[in-house]
């Protein structure tokens, strides 16, 4: 059987016309979505990029500076983003928060977050605190195992405290004054993670970034495989008598 070729006679003419012609048109919307896109990403890079430099993220290490060297590979992985950071150690909370206050009332930092691995974390309260009588508002708060108890006041607009329950990680309680939303996060089930390690860990890192670049450019935060307490006074329970434990783990 010969194959079939199509009519060649007066009908393939006006078919031809019409394949040109929507070609011309594929061609046309295609050069249009190009100049639309390349009008549209130099303004949008503008954006994000004028979002994250007024923003700044503060990183508050553990004791002796020697425990929580994983705050600075997620301050490099931010400042990749052109996103402003400080890493010290938590001893510094108090001359941060008045150096986080200037920069609120001169207008050069608009979104201010915090991040604490340790006793690092154990100090965001105070921070969070002392930055709401300043007058500055703190968008996100990220505790990595705080190993003291310690007691929310003040404005954040998010505060999450990531902590080992079967550690020395304790919850955080929140106190009358607190505005804001608190979240307690067990990630005890997190492969490979540690007091002495979370902040370490890829995914906790991966976690606290989205977390940040949720805040700083609005991006969607993918799910956690971290659990939250059913019951918080269990999970006390659990802990008791690791207090003493915790500074030498440290």
């Amino acid at each position: 059987m010969k194959p079939y070729r199509g009519n060649i006679g007066s009908v393939g003419r006006p078919s031809f016309l019409c394949w040109v012609s929507w070609r011309r048109l594929h061609t046309m919307a295609i050069a249009v979505s190009l100049l639309l896109a390349i009008g549209a990403s130099p303004t949008q890079a503008r954006n994000s990029a004028s979002t994250a430099s007024t923003a700044h993220v503060y990183l508050l290490r553990g004791v002796l500076n020697i425990f929580s060297l994983g705050l600075d590979d997620i301050a490099a992985q931010l400042q990749a983003q052109g996103i402003p950071v400080t890493v010290a150690n938590f001893a510094s909370w108090s001359s941060l928060a008045d150096e986080a206050a200037a920069g609120y009332n001169s207008g050069r930092i608009k979104t201010v977050i915090l991040v604490g691995h340790s006793s690092g974390a154990t100090a965001l309260p105070d921070m969070v605190a002392k930055l709401d009588q300043l007058g500055v508002p703190v968008k996100l708060a990220i505790g990595l195992d705080s190993v003291f108890r310690t007691s929310l006041s003040g404005r954040v607009g998010r505060y999450i405290n990531f902590y080992i329950a079967n550690g020395a990680g304790t919850p955080v309680q929140k106190t009358g004054r607190f505005q804001g939303t608190l979240e307690n996060v067990n990630v005890q089930n997190v492969p490979g993670v540690g007091h002495m390690s979370i902040e370490k860990n890829q995914i906790m890192q991966r976690k606290v970034i989205s977390e940040i670049n949720a805040v700083v450019f609005g991006r969607s935060v993918p799910a956690s495989g971290a659990q939250r307490p059913r019951q918080p006074g269990a999970a006390d329970a659990a802990r008791s008598g690791t207090a003493s434990a915790a500074a030498v783990r440290q």
